[in-house]
């Protein structure tokens, strides 16, 4: 049996979606690099703080290595390193817990929470030079959030 035309097109990589995904993800965090150069912070030291802060602003259960890397989807032997550069920084607290060694608690140092004030007038300026349109990245973000859901639903 021979694939029709159409079935084909399937296959063409312009039509995959994961490509799209992909090469979206590498060019956006390729734009972001300039700003976090500025920060002092890699992209992914930067999702950490990202999570710190709004960790900050509304507190979990428990603010652990472990939480950290569940909300991330990263394991700890990626995330160890990754905190402790930026406790180095002098950006982020680790304390292990007294109940049960095996946990590590994370916090932010004032200087990890001022660094906050210094990111949005960066990242809406990274938006601006580069003329993406806010309504369509949030709308993008829209139609992501539950399409990551169900893939990451599905693969457990």
């Amino acid at each position: 049996m021979n694939a029709s035309a159409t079935e084909l097109a399937e296959l063409e990589l312009d039509n995959q979606l994961c490509f799209k995904l992909y090469a979206a993800s590498r060019a956006l965090i390729r734009a972001y690099k300039p700003m976090l150069e500025q920060l002092h912070l890699t992209y992914p030291q930067y999702l950490v703080m990202l999570v710190l802060w709004q960790w900050h602003a509304q507190p979990p259960a428990q603010p652990t290595l472990k939480a950290l890397g569940e909300r991330l989807q990263l394991d700890s032997g990626t995330l160890t390193p990754l905190l402790k550069r930026l406790q180095q920084q002098g950006l982020v607290q680790r304390q292990r817990s007294a109940a049960d060694e095996r946990e590590v608690h994370l916090g932010l140092t004032a200087q990890g929470l001022a660094l906050r004030e210094q990111v949005l007038p960066l990242k809406q300026q990274l938006l601006c030079e580069r003329g993406v349109d806010g309504a369509a990245l949030a709308q993008l973000r829209a139609h992501l959030g539950p399409l990551l859901d169900q893939l990451l639903q599905a693969s457990h």
